[in-house]
């Protein structure tokens, strides 16, 4: 065997043992992912700037790095979808396959990429466009997030700063007004669920701003909605709110949900569960991991239903104000349209 037949059965041999490219395990799929498989067209539903098209493999031309990456994982998505086992592809299994045929002209240097790109490397490189491609608010809630709870970590034992938790004495008494928002900052100490909450947090958020996208003034009341309703609720049924960051990411999830209904689920490669059923089994999960029923989580979802509700009912309307600012000519607002625009070009089907 040649060394190009060598070659291109190492290739084989590594898209097939490495991890799908951008496959996240929540959320899976949309409900428009049926007709896009059999369109041989896929967009991930989190990530709409990666889009992926099914080449043609029936014919002997020897497919280029680039193909072979978006077919792999093409093929990798569309069996987490539900593939029933059979090939899409048309192959002719009785063509007759030459040396001279695989014109594959890589040398060490090629492969070295190839691998770099399904490494450790990869993945981290993976991770940080990830992290660029966040869009603007949920990106300064985490980071905001994670700078309170490392100054918590360093300088009181892992415990969330004191000054930034929500007490109602110094706020109304020494005007302490930040404590109602600081308060949200708080995802727990560092930690498994700390870790946890985080994920939940960019993997919602951030795609509920994107859906939003194209009035993102929406999605900045939904969060103004749900951080009063908790604070204001609370206060009312006189609870002591500590993980606020977390409760807002149950209300979130909800809406979420709700959002995606009928939508299937893959939880960690483990199990499928419907959009509608997510919510609860957060609920669940957090009742295992704490050992007592989380109150302040499930009056979170509750938040979210009666979001969900006002605003599907168009009772719930976002303020003339917050739209005319954005729209305006202020050097902020500008900056914030132009990060938007990017989004919204992820956004536009090719």
């Amino acid at each position: 065997m040649s060394t190009k037949a060598l070659h291109v059965a190492a290739l084989a041999v590594l898209l097939q043992l490495s991890p799908p490219i951008n496959a996240r395990s929540l959320p899976t799929f949309q409900p428009k992912l049926l007709s896009q498989i059999h369109s041989s067209k896929l967009v991930h539903p989190t990530e709409p700037s990666i889009k992926y098209k099914a080449n043609n493999l029936s014919g002997k031309r020897l497919l280029s790095i680039k193909e072979c990456k978006e077919n792999y994982v093409w093929s990798a998505l569309h069996q987490r979808g539900g593939s029933d086992g059979e090939d899409d592809f048309d192959y002719e299994e009785d063509s007759e396959i030459d040396e001279d045929d695989f014109d594959f002209d890589m040398d060490e240097d090629g492969f070295n990429a190839v691998e770099g790109d399904f490494g450790e490397d990869g993945t981290v490189a993976m991770i940080v466009d990830m992290w660029r491609s966040t869009p603007p608010f949920t990106k300064a809630y985490l980071s905001a997030a994670l700078a309170a709870t490392t100054w918590g970590w360093i300088n009181h034992k892992n415990q969330f700063p004191p000054y930034f938790t929500l007490k109602w004495n110094p706020v109304l008494k020494k005007l302490q007004i930040w404590r109602p928002f600081t308060a949200f900052l708080n995802f727990g100490p560092f930690g498994f669920s700390f870790f946890l909450t985080g994920h939940f947090v960019w993997t919602y958020m951030a795609t509920l701003e994107k859906l939003s996208h194209s009035k993102p003034y929406d999605f900045w009341m939904m969060i103004i909605f749900g951080m009063v309703s908790m604070v204001v609720g609370y206060a009312g049924l006189k609870l002591s709110p500590t993980f606020l960051g977390h409760n807002l990411s149950t209300y979130l999830v909800y809406i979420w949900s709700r959002m995606h209904e009928g939508l299937e689920v893959n939880m960690m490669e483990l199990f499928n569960i419907r959009a509608e059923m997510l919510p609860w089994f957060f609920i669940a999960q957090t009742a295992l991991l704490e050992g007592e029923l989380p109150l302040l989580d499930m009056l979170g979802l509750g938040f979210g239903h009666i979001y969900y509700h006002l605003k599907t009912t168009n009772i719930l309307r976002t303020p003339k104000v917050l739209i005319e600012w954005y729209n305006g000519d202020s050097r902020f607002s500008k900056q914030l349209r132009e990060q938007y625009k990017t989004i919204s070009a992820d956004f536009e089907l090719q």
